[in-house]
């Protein structure tokens, strides 16, 4: 069932637990995130960076694939179709393909026209029905071209981007994409506090979820984080499935080397790893 983010993230907020964000690159891993979703009886979000949606060959594609699988396959549970990391220009892209949930990523702009532009795709998305999500201070590491340091945001220009009516938002508080070095310093739960007491009950989302140690994560769901992102431990889940059925040698016997039964262990495991992580975040039968 597609709908905005808004209500599911309320919800969390509220109950304290967290919706995973799970970004998806294919058929396999959507199929395997809607199915999970559902048996688990858990709203989910179906993460799409605006890399991910080129190599799908647009966004327009991505939003036919899911809205045909998520009738296809019955799924009753909340999905939301959201864009990760998103320009200003990939934003209305989203608007125009279908989406139901935008991230307006403005943070290495600065602060006044962070201000200027989230407060213009607020009121368009809001028009539409859709959420919006937006970000202060950067989450360090790359992804899809876009670097950050890791700075802490200013609780300050939190406040100022949640007054703006988003209606969940991003602060850097140490987190990465990607692997967490060996020397990571952890998250600055003095800033979440800090920006947690500034928005009131915005839901707040924590990016570079791979990684992060699970006391942490709990920690951070006590202080307002009602989204986590999870792409990585996906990525390498699904590595490591292939891997080791190649290596088994299992693509040389039979039909072994048909798509279907090679990305089938792949499938599985992101499968796996969504169920780890739903019940991680606390979002089981939640829906």
């Amino acid at each position: 069932m597609l709908v905005s983010a808004t209500e599911m993230l309320q919800k969390a907020r509220a109950g304290k637990y967290a919706v995973g964000q799970f970004n998806i690159n294919n058929l396999e891993w959507t199929k395997a995130i809607l199915l999970t979703a559902q048996e688990l009886n858990s709203p989910v979000i179906l993460g799409v960076s605006e890399g991910a949606g080129k190599y799908m060959t647009g966004f327009g594609t991505v939003a036919a694939m899911v809205k045909a699988m998520d009738e296809s396959l019955g799924i009753t549970v909340p999905v939301a179709l959201h864009l990760d990391h998103g320009s200003y220009e990939g934003c209305y892209k989203c608007i125009k393909a279908g989406f139901t949930s935008i991230m307006f990523d403005g943070s290495h702009f600065p602060i006044d026209e962070n201000v200027a532009k989230t407060t213009e795709l607020v009121n368009v998305a809001h028009g539409l029905g859709l959420s919006i999500e937006a970000e202060v201070g950067s989450i360090g590491g790359e992804e899809d071209g876009v670097v950050g340091a890791g700075e802490c945001a200013d609780p300050n220009e939190c406040k100022m981007i949640a007054d703006l009516g988003v209606d969940f938002l991003a602060a850097g508080i140490g987190n990465i994409h990607g692997k967490y070095p060996e020397n990571w310093a952890g998250l600055s739960f003095e800033t979440l506090a800090a920006v947690n007491e500034k928005v009131g009950d915005m839901p707040l989302v924590l990016h570079g979820g791979t990684g992060i140690p699970d006391d942490m994560i709990a920690k951070a769901i006590s202080l307002g984080v009602a989204k986590i992102n999870v792409n990585t431990e996906c990525q390498l889940s699904f590595q490591e499935a292939t891997r080791a059925y190649i290596e088994a040698g299992k693509d040389q016997q039979g039909k072994g080397f048909d798509p279907r039964k090679l990305l089938a262990p792949g499938f599985e495991a992101i499968k796996a790893k969504v169920k780890e992580k739903m019940e991680l975040f606390g979002s089981v039968n939640k829906a």
